[in-house]
């Protein structure tokens, strides 16, 4: 029965236009949701130190090197111990950009959202390269 009255009442203009009505507010809520996850997504920075506390890098959104400082203490150290370092500070930076990827993709579009998931998952597997990829070479470049 409920069938006949749903489709009687699609049949009526008024509940027709009502539907499109409430169908397009929807529609711009989910765009507007959209425009200002993209738009904190694209401000998104992360910032992170390694552990001996030799370099800190901060990335943009994509991951990419924005800011890196080096402390007075990597004279201290080979070459090859300072690459590590700011690798294992920029590995970190990524985790930390995927994880507000994650908060911010939940916060503007809700949990229950798939593009929200989407988004922050395919961030995530921008961001969180496997580990060989970043490594300098065995000679250190």
């Amino acid at each position: 029965m409920s069938e006949v009255s749903d489709t009687q009442a699609f049949l009526d203009p008024d509940a027709s236009r009502e539907y499109l009505r409430s169908w397009k507010e929807n529609v711009d809520r989910a765009a507007a949701r959209a425009a200002a996850m993209s738009e904190q997504l694209e401000r998104l920075r992360a910032t992170a130190r390694d552990d001996n506390g030799l370099a800190e890098v901060t990335i943009d959104s994509a991951g990419v090197l924005v800011e890196l400082e080096l402390t007075d203490r990597i004279h201290r150290y080979e070459p090859r111990a300072v690459a590590r370092a700011v690798m294992s500070a920029l590995r970190e930076a990524r985790v930390k950009a995927a994880d507000r990827a994650h908060d911010i993709a939940v916060e503007t579009m809700g949990a229950d959202s798939l593009s929200a998931r989407t988004t922050a998952d395919r961030m995530r597997q921008a961001l969180e390269r496997p580990a060989d990829e970043d490594e300098p070479d065995q000679k250190g470049y």
